[in-house]
C-alpha cells in the first residue's frame, strides 16, 4: 500500500481515503483489496492504426466474445504473445471494462485494441492490406490447425463462447481451422481456444 501511495504521489494524482463500504460501491463489489482508481475511458484505436503496418501484422479478432473473465483472460495471452492488435465488434460484445481490466491483470493496458462497426468490412480491409486471415472454427470442411499457414501478416479470428464465428464472418476467412477435440467434450472454452492458437503461431514461427 505504501508503495502505491508513493507511487502516486509522485504523479501528483489525488488522494481521498475513504470507507470500505465506498470502495465497494464504486467497484461494483469488486475483489479491490482497498485501493481504488478513477481513470478515464478505455483508449480504443482507430483500426487504421493497426493496419498501418500490415506486413508486420499478427492481429486478434474477437467475433462477439460476451464474458468480461473470458475476454480478459484473451486479451492478457495476447500480450503475452505479443500481438500487434485485437479487433472486436462495437455492438453486441465485452468492451474493455474495468472487470477486464481486473480479469487481465491489467495486461490489457500493453494491448493496442480496436472496436469497429462492421468486422466483415473489416476484414475485407485486413485482406486488401495483405493479411492472412484464419478462423478458428470447427466448421464443416475446417482442417487441422497443424495443418494451415500461420507465417507472415496474419489475422486470426475466434468467435463467442456460444455460437462461434459468425456465419458472415466467417465466410471472409482465408481457411477455416480447427483444435482437435479427442475426448468427449464438442468445444472449448473460447478463452483457452484462443490460448492454444496464438501459441501454436508463436510455436511454428520459432
Amino acid at each position: 500500500m505504501q508503495e502505491i501511495l508513493g507511487t502516486v504521489r509522485e504523479l501528483s494524482v489525488p488522494i481521498e481515503e475513504v470507507e470500505r463500504v465506498d470502495l465497494d460501491g464504486l467497484t461494483g463489489g469488486a475483489n479491490h483489496q482497498g485501493v481504488c482508481l478513477l481513470a478515464s475511458q478505455y483508449p480504443y484505436l482507430p483500426m487504421v492504426e493497426l493496419l498501418r503496418a500490415p506486413e508486420h501484422a499478427f492481429l486478434l479478432v474477437l467475433d462477439s466474445l460476451q464474458d468480461p473473465q473470458n475476454l480478459g483472460a484473451v486479451l492478457r495471452t495476447a500480450e503475452a504473445v505479443s500481438v500487434t492488435g485485437v479487433i472486436m465488434p462495437e455492438h453486441r460484445a465485452a468492451g474493455v471494462t474495468p472487470a477486464v481490466v481486473n480479469a487481465s491483470a491489467g495486461a490489457v493496458e500493453h494491448v493496442r485494441v480496436a472496436q469497429v462497426v462492421n468486422l466483415a468490412r473489416t476484414l475485407d480491409a485486413c485482406k486488401d492490406a495483405g493479411v492472412w486471415v484464419v478462423g478458428v472454427e470447427a466448421a464443416p470442411g475446417a482442417q487441422p490447425l497443424w495443418n494451415v499457414r500461420l507465417d507472415g501478416s496474419l489475422a486470426l479470428v475466434v468467435g463467442s463462447e456460444g455460437e462461434g464465428i459468425r456465419r458472415l464472418v466467417l465466410e471472409k476467412c482465408d481457411v477455416v481451422a480447427r483444435l482437435p477435440l479427442l475426448g468427449k467434450v464438442e468445444s472449448l472454452n473460447a478463452a483457452v481456444a484462443a490460448a492454444v492458437a496464438l501459441y501454436e503461431v508463436v510455436r511454428r514461427r520459432a
